[in-house]
């Protein structure tokens, strides 16, 4: 699984969320801070932009233009983690959404 895959399915979470906020913000008044769409989009594009500073340091060490090695094993290991975090949300999001969906009403 990608960043881009992941980054599909939060579009599409942003997508049902903004098409939900004019009912959410009617009920519980005006919004303050930015919501949680904002901080997801916030959230991902962090994630692409380590993975981006990870894939660099790796093309850097290949070419010769660094020898610290470590810095590039620890630029991966962030990238790694971040990605990981960003798909145990996005399934347990996917996991709540469809615990609500399957709710009696």
């Amino acid at each position: 699984m990608s960043i881009n895959s992941l980054s599909t399915s939060a579009t599409a979470l942003h997508a049902a969320m903004r098409a939900a906020a004019p009912a959410l913000d009617a009920a519980s008044g005006p919004r303050q801070g930015p919501g949680f769409s904002d901080r997801v989009s916030e959230a991902l594009e962090s994630v692409n932009a380590q993975q981006q500073r990870a894939s660099q340091a790796a093309r850097d060490y290949e070419a010769g233009h660094t020898n610290d090695l470590v810095s590039v094993m620890v630029e991966q290991q962030v990238s790694s983690l971040g990605f990981e975090m960003t798909k145990q949300v996005r399934n347990r999001a996917l996991t709540a959404y469809r615990d609500i969906m399957n709710m009696p009403v």
